[in-house]
């Protein structure tokens, strides 16, 4: 007989496998490649000796995600009745190929200055913010007006309350895609240091996992657990110290897509709590920025991301990812109570 959770679980699993026996080959065909990271000056020297890791390691996690979600919808069309997924799964999963298609443009166009060929300045931050919101408002739209209707579109579901506000598209849509922005350049923040970003998305994920479970969206809760499997076998890999690093080509993508996945649920006013760590960090880079223009070259953190400004106050680098990661799993925990309020 067929059961939703362990079937999720099992495909999460299958994932984790899938990146640990490739990760290896994976790895090496990047350091052959010369697919470097660069690293900034103004690290400390501990993050100065990892200049030269393989980075783009997104490809990790976004390939077994995508080739295992695709069987699963393939299941579906053979037979019509299955439970296995969904039509509307195809949101996020277009949220995440198209966002790490545009991050592994940028790491792409990085690698190859960093190799000094000339080929002018790759993506500016106002192109890729534009690309950014583009892909979020074709997603946001998809959400608002897909025929097959999902269940929280257009609306805004107040947690504790059990009350839902309705919104037209009109509003819906820039509020929807102004959330997977601004969580695709949270992750990309939270990305800095050995395991820190791959094991704070994994237990977002896995918090919006139990979210869709309790709904009965099956097909978003088998979508949850790969990726959380993508993410661990990913982190086989990242772990201090780390052989690999996810890149844009990763944390764009896992940014926009567990958005994606919140508003789906209708959960999304959760999402500055289940992922307190990524949101935490993107609001410590708008301060520092605020606060250096106002005071005209003062600095509110030592360095921002927030993770570097704890590392330069005396934290080792393993130090912030466990404690960040503590904090990350005890809020995932606490929004999942709060949806069940």
């Amino acid at each position: 007989m067929y059961q939703p959770l362990p079937f999720a679980l099992s495909v999460g699993v299958l994932a984790f496998l899938i990146g640990v026996i490739w990760g290896g080959p994976f790895v090496e065909v990047l350091r052959r490649l010369k697919v470097g990271k660069l690293i900034r000056v103004e690290l400390a020297e501990g993050h100065q000796k990892k200049a030269g890791t393989p980075t783009m390691g997104g490809i990790m996690i976004i390939l077994p995600a995508i080739g295992i979600t695709l069987m699963l919808n393939l299941v579906s069309i053979i037979r019509p009745n299955a439970e296995f997924t969904g039509g509307s799964i195809l949101v996020p999963l277009g949220v995440l190929v198209g966002f790490s298609l545009l991050g592994a443009y940028d790491d792409w166009e990085g690698i190859r200055r960093s190799h000094g060929r000339p080929i002018g300045e790759g993506i500016s931050p106002r192109a890729k913010f534009m690309a950014q919101v583009v892909l979020a408002v074709l997603a946001a739209g998809a959400i608002s007006l897909y025929d097959g209707g999902f269940q929280f579109a257009n609306e805004i579901p107040l947690p504790l309350v059990n009350v839902s506000i309705p919104l037209h598209p009109i509003l819906f849509i820039p509020i929807a895609a102004f959330i997977i922005v601004a969580m695709s350049n949270a992750l990309n923040f939270t990305d800095g240091m050995d395991g820190l970003a791959g094991i704070i998305t994994a237990s977002a994920f896995a918090a919006y996992g139990i979210i869709a479970f309790l709904q009965e969206q099956i097909f978003l809760v088998q979508f949850c657990f790969i990726l959380v499997g993508a993410c661990f076998a990913f982190l086989w890999y990242n772990a201090h110290p780390a052989q690999l690093f996810m890149g844009d080509t990763g944390s764009l993508a896992l940014g926009a897509t567990l958005a994606t996945v919140a508003i789906m649920t209708g959960q999304w006013l959760l999402l500055p709590i289940i992922a307190i760590v990524p949101v935490a960090e993107m609001v410590s880079v708008v301060i520092q920025i605020v606060y250096f223009k106002a005071t005209k070259g003062q600095r509110f953190f030592r360095m921002s991301p927030l993770h570097h400004h704890f590392e330069l106050s005396g934290w080792s680098e393993t130090q912030v990812v466990q404690r960040f990661w503590l904090v990350g799993l005890l809020s995932a925990m606490a929004g999942v109570a709060l949806a069940l309020l």
